[in-house]
């Protein structure tokens, strides 16, 4: 999903992305006094050409956070940013790549990736060339006129990627988008993701159950509680160089230090999840 309008020049020594003091209390729609506290108060900056993993037990709210910075969800309390630039509504300088799937089933690769341009007001063709482009680009020359069923997990997901790219938004905001896929075919789709981000240099907001993608893709980790009311517990810079390899670089000690500095913060986080939804379903 495409959220973004047509680009914009982005201002010196903002953030790219700026979450300030939100939180997020749902609201029962036939009982006002039965509230759930998603998010209590937590500030998140990414700044313009910054990787930003978060990472954080399941149900802790990290849909919710990314939600909120698209614009799909207003906050309870505090402010949004984008560039400097109080968000109003749909942030249309983002692109989203969603968990599930998005693609509409009755078009072909190549429509899906051109529908954003076609709505953008591209011509036709000139919306197909780039469309074309973009498919080449994630690997997908030649399968341009296969239709969602027609293509394996990882082709769907390449497709995705491609159509949210297609419209070079400012900010990239991914949900879990790798996790239905087997490992192998995650790696590559993780390496294609840091090999276009180098060549663009976004700034990438990606959601993950998984500790190992978020240190091999990002620049920085941000370490979420366990809900309700989540809120951030640390930040990590991960110093290990680029260009990286997802599977070579777990391989590096630097790797295996940081893993087990997040991991001391994120495990007891984890149980407490956990132990949560044992309570839940008994």
């Amino acid at each position: 999903m495409t959220l973004n309008g047509s680009s914009q020049a982005t201002v010196a020594g903002q953030p790219a992305l700026e979450l300030a003091e939100i939180t997020c209390t749902f609201v029962s729609p036939g009982d006002p006094a039965q509230r759930y506290t998603a998010l209590g108060p937590t500030t998140l900056r990414v700044e313009a050409g910054e990787f930003v993993s978060v990472v954080g037990p399941t149900g802790c709210g990290k849909s919710t956070l990314l939600n909120i910075g698209a614009g799909l969800l207003p906050p309870s309390s505090g402010a949004v940013r984008v560039f400097g630039q109080s968000l109003q509504g749909i942030n249309r300088r983002a692109g989203y790549m969603f968990q599930t799937e998005a693609l509409m089933p009755w078009r072909s690769a190549i429509d899906n990736v051109m529908v954003g341009l076609q709505y953008r007001g591209l011509a036709d063709e000139q919306a197909r060339a780039q469309a074309k482009a973009w498919l080449a680009r994630v690997g997908l020359g030649g399968f341009e006129d296969r239709f969602p069923h027609q293509l394996s997990g990882g082709m769907r997901k390449r497709t995705a990627l491609a159509q949210v790219l297609a419209l070079d938004p400012d900010i990239i905001l991914m949900d879990e988008p790798f996790s239905a896929l087997d490992i192998q075919t995650r790696q590559l789709m993780e390496n294609e993701v840091l090999q276009l981000w180098s060549a663009r240099k976004k700034a990438v907001l990606f959601i993950t159950h998984d500790l190992d993608e978020a240190i091999a893709l990002s620049d920085r980790v941000v370490v979420l509680s366990a809900g309700p009311a989540t809120r951030p517990l640390g930040e990590f810079v991960v110093d290990l160089p680029r260009p990286r390899d997802v599977a070579e670089v777990r391989s590096q000690p630097r790797f295996a230090q940081l893993h087990a500095q997040i991991w001391s913060v994120l495990r007891e986080e984890v149980l407490k999840g956990y132990a949560r939804q044992l309570t839940q379903a008994a």
